[in-house]
């Protein structure tokens, strides 16, 4: 019976010891070079022979084709009917880093780190708290301070009575700073926590930048690369409270 039960409990150390391994290998896998299952995204990334304006960067490899990367740039276009201008004309300089985040959003294929599954109609995964270099916010921010919105968080509660988005009835437009008084309200809250400022600078391989020159190469590649690792070496020691629950009793049976 005794060397029953330990072949048994030795079973179940080969398996847990097995079983982490390969959520490891898979799950950095499904981390880097990924697009997320969402309306517009291509299912894998590939290279575009162009991609529009400021989504160019990301054509060597890319999760948006060309007609995502053109629909980007305009106003209430097909990809979401989202009005930029639903406060007046917003400044060139502002709708600037909306356009950058957009492409960011639909063509970056090393957001892997970040995605989440949602229930919702026109997506089935979103990212969550990406990391934000702290530059790229700081700009963003500053370069809205002459521009109007009527809501703080984008994602949700417009009136969308006449097909695009309008403020909800009772708002009132007011400088960009009123609704986000600093740079992390921004960032963080427009489209509810996709990104989190980080506390990085561009360059450290550590944040995500929004905007870089593809002539020096893609500089998220390392960053997905830096934060895939590091959540998939922690997949291997949730095995070890099992293993080790397991020595004493194997140690009493074999003694």
């Amino acid at each position: 019976m005794a060397r029953l039960m330990t072949t048994q409990l030795l079973l179940l150390v080969w398996v847990a010891a097995w079983g982490a391994q390969p959520r490891t290998i898979r799950a950095r896998t499904e981390l880097l070079n990924v697009c997320m299952d969402a309306k517009h995204h291509k299912e894998k990334p590939s290279p575009e022979d162009k991609l529009h304006e400021q989504c160019s960067p990301w054509k060597k490899n890319s999760c948006c084709s060309f007609n995502t990367s053109q629909e980007a740039h305009k106003d209430i276009s097909y990809l979401y009917g989202f009005n930029w201008d639903h406060c007046g004309k917003m400044a060139p300089a502002c709708k600037r880093h909306f356009i950058q985040d957009t492409c960011l959003y639909e063509c970056s294929p090393n957001l892997g780190p970040w995605i989440q599954q949602v229930d919702q109609s026109w997506r089935k995964e979103r990212i969550l708290n990406v990391p934000l270099c702290k530059e790229d916010c700081q700009r963003w921010w500053e370069d809205c301070q002459t521009s109007f919105t009527c809501k703080s968080n984008w994602h949700k509660g417009w009136n969308w009575t006449l097909g695009y988005n309008q403020c909800p009835v009772g708002t009132a437009c007011h400088p960009f700073h009123f609704c986000s008084p600093t740079p992390a309200a921004l960032c963080e809250e427009i489209w509810s926590h996709s990104y989190k400022v980080s506390n990085y600078s561009r360059g450290s391989g550590r944040c995500i930048q929004m905007w870089f020159d593809p002539a020096q190469g893609n500089p998220n590649e390392e960053v997905a690369r830096f934060y895939a690792e590091a959540m998939s070496g922690a997949e291997v020691p949730r095995a070890w409270p099992l293993l080790l629950s397991l020595v004493p009793m194997l140690l009493r049976l074999l003694s």
